[in-house]
């Protein structure tokens, strides 16, 4: 996957956990990864989420999964 405004080249995300509190209303997704290896679990607002694209494509408008999943919920 990729996460909007975390910029390094060698990062590589994993989904690890989609969490909404029932109380606040707030949601986030929660990713394992980082660079090189490192297993850091972090914590990101939906609308930073997209799906993984080809370097190529990298440049293109695309929407956030939480407006275009893809897999069926």
């Amino acid at each position: 996957m990729d996460v909007a405004g975390v910029r390094a080249r060698t990062t590589t995300w994993a989904f690890l956990a989609h969490v909404r509190n029932v109380r606040t209303g707030e949601e986030w997704v929660e990713v394992v990864g980082g660079r090189g290896g490192n297993r850091s679990v972090r914590s990101f607002p939906p609308e930073q989420i997209f799906a993984p694209s080809p370097r190529a494509s990298r440049g293109t408008a695309r929407a956030p999964l939480s407006e275009a999943p893809r897999l069926p919920l």
